[in-house]
């Protein structure tokens, strides 16, 4: 069988993304199991590896369409020699940014590499550079035609997704709507169960306001927007709880009783997962037609080029694009054969297990 190819972006040639790959691909155990491919520079490539040292090798190629199996191939995403100033956000790291990221997007589309693993861009470097976008998951969702995507993070404990990603905190209310919420509940719903093998996902939402509205004296998003979505989207069959107060969800380990987790913005989801999982989480764009990993961390600048950059997340990326892969493949194979049948998980009621 063939290995499946894995798209990976060098992110900011200033930042530790390139020493975060050079230290996980340098483990030739993963040859094994995938096709590496570097959207970037062989030069920038060396000049990292060089730092990191090491027992590390690479081919350049043109494309992912002929990749040199066995061995982690560089596909060279600009000809000019790269001015590296490590640790500072400058134009040159967006650039060569952006250049890379939409090379291996076209190759994404194209079918050339299976799934693609984005390693940590500088969003001050990308708007030096021209970026019209808050981040990767933006750009990535448009170029694949997506009308919606959900920004989910995940651990080996965790899985949250945050209803209104990268979005300034006095914008959230006004962005949030029922609407809003069946959508990104239907894409967490249908995530869990293709991508991570959930046959009857539970779901806990988390409300907007302390204390989740405390019946209205606190806000009135919670009864007003989020309880209805979550009715509805109750009569469409899916298990969906809450919305709960998020400290004392977290605080109490409530969260160990759902399959995932849906926070209404950025920091009231990262601020818990990264807390409890920092290291070993990876963000993960759910909705898309193609799979798409980065490591939890940014470019970290303050120590790019020092050689302390720890690899785990962006390992942990690697192993999940490769997870997510092979779960969707088992899923259109069972229901290519509708006499294999998944277990039926026991459903979840407000946090206690009802047995059927």
């Amino acid at each position: 069988m063939e290995l499946p190819k894995i798209g990976i972006t060098i992110g900011d040639i200033n930042g530790i993304g390139p020493e975060v790959i050079i230290k996980t691909l340098a483990e030739k155990k993963l040859l094994d199991y995938c096709v590496p491919v570097i959207y970037g520079s062989s030069k920038v490539v060396s000049y990292h590896k060089n730092i990191v040292g090491g027992d590390f090798q690479f081919v350049p190629v043109r494309s992912a369409e002929r990749v040199t199996p066995d061995r982690v191939n560089v596909v060279n995403c600009w000809n000019d020699l790269a001015n590296i100033t490590l640790g500072k956000a400058a134009v040159e790291g967006g650039q060569y940014a952006f250049q890379a990221l939409e090379v291996a997007v076209g190759e994404l589309k194209a079918g050339f590499i299976d799934a693609l693993v984005t390693a940590p861009i500088s969003k001050d470097a990308m708007k030096l550079a021209g970026f019209p976008f808050p981040g990767h998951t933006e750009y990535i969702t448009k170029e694949l035609g997506a009308s919606e995507s959900l920004m989910l993070m995940v651990s080996p404990g965790m899985r949250i997704g945050v209803a209104t990603g990268h979005l300034p905190l006095a914008n959230v209310a006004d962005v949030i709507t029922k609407e809003l919420l069946i959508k990104k509940l239907h894409i967490l719903n249908e995530t869990l169960i293709v991508d991570f093998d959930k046959g009857r996902p539970t779901i806990a939402v988390l409300g907007l306001n302390p204390h989740a509205g405390e019946n209205g004296l606190l806000g009135e998003e919670e009864e007003s927007i989020i309880r209805p979505a979550i009715v509805e989207c109750k009569k469409k069959g899916m298990i969906v709880n809450g919305p709960f107060p998020a400290d004392g969800f977290f605080g109490s380990g409530q969260y160990h009783k759902y399959d995932a987790i849906l926070a209404m913005y950025h920091d009231q989801g990262l601020i818990p997962f990264k807390a409890l999982s920092f290291g070993t989480g990876v963000n993960y764009t759910a909705g898309l037609s193609s799979v798409r990993t980065s490591p939890d961390h940014g470019t970290a600048f303050d120590i790019a080029g020092k050689n302390e950059a720890d690899p785990s997340s962006f390992r942990q990326a690697l192993f999940l694009a490769l997870d997510v892969l092979r779960s969707r493949r088992d899923y259109a194979s069972m229901h290519e054969n509708p006499l294999r049948k998944r277990d039926k998980p026991a459903e979840v009621e407000d946090g206690q297990v009802v047995e059927e």
